[in-house]
């Protein structure tokens, strides 16, 4: 069965009964992953301790799935269902998010994350069905509303032979502020470790090239954001994030090193930040406000 077919009437009508469905979850703001992280960003932060304010986007190290092994699709993520709407699409990806800092989350914290399905949307693109998937989360600490976030999941098909494929686009000229990244295998491993995340595009090479039709290993589109995010970080260290806003454009690979640039908005509140693959084609655009 084509993806064309895959997604009926009557099955799209099933999957958008998984809109307005929540769950709530708790977790502890540990100092491991905080120190593990930042030695794989290449940081030499402070040893973090009780209170040490959690870097934004950090928070992506907590409320991890634990799904058991016999749980686990071919592709290493949870199998479909659950908390996100079985879609049986076998592509997906973290497409972007928009993210608010209403006060930070400190190490030794207890905090509960609710997530809400707010919308199952389809489209049909170019090369079949897309399936977008929109989830709000709320963190929240003993202080109250700390950190909201808008998660976009889209859903694809497999690639098909003679699929068109989209045009590239040029990476913004004028960076202000740039760093190279190297994705090695190490790199990414690390990353997929820090976030228990089973996906074999990140680390399983055989799978992704002959099962998923990519030229290599994908770097991971939080990873991307965390880079972006970081490099606003080094250069403005005075600087605290009130809001970023992303959307992932073309998929970074493994195969060479790429670049994380920005530059500061006219009004010094901000910073316009994007990522950009070897052939200075855009891969991921971004918007960060300072408080």
């Amino acid at each position: 069965m084509d993806a064309a077919s895959t997604l009926t009437p009557e099955l799209l009508a099933q999957l958008q009964d998984w809109q307005g469905r929540s769950e709530t979850l708790h977790d502890e703001i540990t100092a491991a992953p905080v120190r593990n992280l930042s030695a794989t960003l290449d940081r030499d932060d402070p040893e973090p301790v009780r209170g040490t304010e959690l870097p934004p986007l950090w928070h992506w190290l907590y409320f991890l799935p634990s799904a058991r092994q016999s749980e686990l699709g071919p592709d290493g993520h949870p199998k479909r269902g659950g908390f996100l709407p079985p879609v049986p699409l076998p592509r997906r990806m973290w497409a972007g998010g928009r993210l608010q800092w209403l006060a930070p989350l400190r190490v030794g914290e207890a905090v509960e994350r609710t997530s809400k399905i707010v919308s199952v949307t389809h489209k049909s693109g170019r090369s079949g069905d897309l399936l977008f998937v929109l989830v709000r989360h709320e963190l929240r600490n003993a202080q109250g509303l700390a950190l909201t976030e808008e998660h976009d999941i889209v859903y694809r098909p497999a690639p098909r032979p003679g699929d068109p494929v989209p045009p590239p686009q040029a990476a913004p000229a004028q960076a202000t502020w740039s760093r190279e990244i190297v994705p090695d295998d190490v790199l990414l491993f690390r990353y997929s470790a820090l976030t228990f995340n089973g996906h074999r595009i990140h680390y399983d090479r055989r799978y992704v090239t002959k099962v998923e039709g990519y030229p290599g290993l994908i770097v991971h589109g939080p990873l991307i954001a965390t880079l972006l995010v970081d490099l606003a970080r080094r250069e403005r260290p005075d600087a605290r994030l009130a809001s970023f806003s992303f959307k992932a454009v073309r998929p970074t690979f493994d195969l060479h090193p790429f670049r994380v640039s920005g530059r500061p908005s006219a009004d010094g509140k901000g910073a316009q930040l994007w990522a950009q693959d070897h052939e200075g084609w855009l891969t991921m655009q971004a918007e960060a406000r300072f408080a």
